[in-house]
């Protein structure tokens, strides 16, 4: 298949049940889980996250942190999986990159104007363009929701061409800010835009606004991945970001995942969880399962 090389060339985007998408949900929302699959589910958690700090007090020292917690998630288990890759600013790129050297967490980051989007192009670009040059290997870019909530679907799908063009081998999470969209057939087209546009993954959120990552979310933008890679054979990643923090719905969104897109989709090159908090938490139930008693959260850092 050609990729379209503008908005008005995409297919249309079907409208979303929002009702069966519900009951859909619900269904995946009720799913037991044995012991024995909890176990290997939390250690596939835990290599999905992506931990992130992105705030205006960030230090090089709390990076470092971070990057060391990335790989060392909890000293008394030692054969635990590392975490995907470590979230920061543009500014913070090379400290992640220097600190994670030798270990196989990816170093993501940040840009076009993170979290709002509301800047020109050529600031947006020059974002991009920095934090790849610093070493970034993927990228995290916000969609501009005012010119979509506007209608300028053109406006928004070249601009998402433009910046992956502008990341060169670093991988493009483009970030649907769903809780901005108001409804799930928002939430398709901008998917839909977005992956015809270039994105390696789609990203519900910036974890700025709330709702964030609700399962319905997931689920319709879990049904534009299939609907593309049905059409095209081309696979596309998912992160869910914002609002996941605990591991019963970090595994529900899994078998969510499972059912829809396959086993392939099951390993964190095709998703991730944006939600640092989660990996606190999956710590705390591999340990209950481990030792058959609960740590207090003061075993584990915060970061």
């Amino acid at each position: 298949m050609k990729v379209p090389t503008s908005f008005t060339n995409i297919p249309i985007s079907p409208s979303v049940d929002k009702v069966g998408v519900e009951e859909r949900v619900a269904r995946f929302q009720s799913r037991s889980i044995k012991n024995e699959s909890k176990r290997q589910g939390l250690d596939l958690v835990l290599s999905m996250i992506d931990l992130t700090t992105l705030e205006g007090k960030d230090t090089p020292g709390k990076v470092k942190q971070m990057c060391y917690k990335a790989h060392h998630l909890h000293d008394s288990y030692p054969n635990l999986p590392t975490v995907a890759a470590v979230c920061v600013f543009p500014s913070m790129v090379k400290t992640a990159k220097t600190a994670l050297l030798g270990t196989s967490v990816k170093v993501a980051s940040v840009s076009t104007a993170f979290p709002s989007g509301q800047s020109t192009r050529a600031v947006k670009l020059a974002d991009t363009k920095f934090a790849v040059d610093e070493g970034a290997d993927e990228i995290d870019m916000v969609i501009s929701r005012g010119k979509f909530l506007a209608g300028e679907y053109n406006f928004v799908f070249d601009e998402i061409a433009a910046i992956k063009e502008a990341c060169g081998k670093a991988r493009l999470k483009v970030i649907l800010e769903t809780g901005e969209l108001c409804t799930l057939d928002s939430v398709r087209k901008a998917s839909d835009i977005a992956i015809y546009a270039g994105a390696d993954f789609i990203k519900t959120s910036t974890g700025k606004i709330q709702p964030a990552a609700t399962m319905q979310v997931t689920y319709t933008m879990l049904m534009a991945i299939k609907d593309y890679y049905d059409t095209t054979g081309i696979m596309i990643g998912m992160k869910p970001a914002g609002g996941i923090s605990t591991s019963k719905l970090a595994l529900h969104n899994l078998v969510m995942v499972k059912e829809i897109l396959g086993n392939n989709w099951l390993n964190n090159d095709w998703f991730r969880f944006g939600a640092s908090s989660l990996a606190n938490d999956v710590l705390m139930q591999i340990m209950k399962l481990e030792t058959g008693v609960y740590q207090s959260s003061d075993y584990f850092t915060i970061d």
